[in-house]
């Protein structure tokens, strides 16, 4: 499925048909961790019947509030997507009430080892997890993979254009690539961790049913 980003892009923007593609069938409830202004959370709307987004940042939850009120009136329904101005690691969800659970560049806001284990527990079994992260890279290993990383995003930007979103910036990433595979690798076993160009990471995982 094709991410209906109208025409933005950034990094991570780009690796959003990644997280979509992983969404279960028949999934019913998913989360968005970190949804910012919501444009994940509307793709993710396109397939899921009950879609929740959280975020901490006031701006960007009004932000999706609004959009999100704008579409309803002009197509004459009620908002369906439920935004949560929030901490993820506090706010009081169901355990195992999320049949797929979102996440993009949100884990390094937080401490990665609590946010891992938090989204493992509400998933149910055979729930789907799919996180977009930054790592730290390291020096000089990592720099021939960044170089190319670097120029890549900027042929992106030259054709495609730059969409900065409102949410803060952490930066740099407190845990290095390797750190976050060894962590996946550990909290959530049978995950997959695959490494990409442009100077990020993904995580996928099925809950195992028993």
């Amino acid at each position: 499925m094709a991410a209906k980003n109208g025409g933005r892009w950034n990094h991570n923007i780009h690796y959003h048909p990644r997280i979509l593609r992983a969404i279960p069938a028949g999934a019913q409830h998913a989360l968005d961790v970190g949804c910012g202004e919501g444009m994940l959370t509307r793709d993710l709307r396109r397939t899921i019947p009950h879609v929740t987004g959280i975020d901490l940042h006031a701006p960007s939850i009004t932000q999706a509030r609004e959009h999100q009120n704008n579409v309803a009136q002009s197509l004459e329904h009620p908002s369906d997507i439920d935004y949560v101005l929030s901490d993820f690691l506090t706010h009081p969800f169901e355990p195992a009430s999320f049949d797929f659970i979102a996440s993009v560049a949100t884990l390094h806001h937080m401490d990665a080892a609590t946010g891992l284990a938090r989204m493992r527990d509400l998933l149910r079994p055979g729930g789907v997890l799919a996180i977009i992260g930054l790592a730290r890279s390291t020096m000089p290993n990592d720099l021939p993979r960044d170089l190319a990383g670097i120029a890549l995003g900027i042929t992106h930007r030259a054709t495609k254009g730059h969409w900065e979103h409102p949410s803060p910036i952490v930066w740099p990433p407190p845990l290095t690539y390797p750190q976050m595979r060894s962590l996946a690798t550990k909290t959530l076993p049978g995950s997959r961790y695959r490494r990409h160009l442009l100077l990020r990471y993904t995580i996928t995982w099925r809950k195992p049913r028993n």
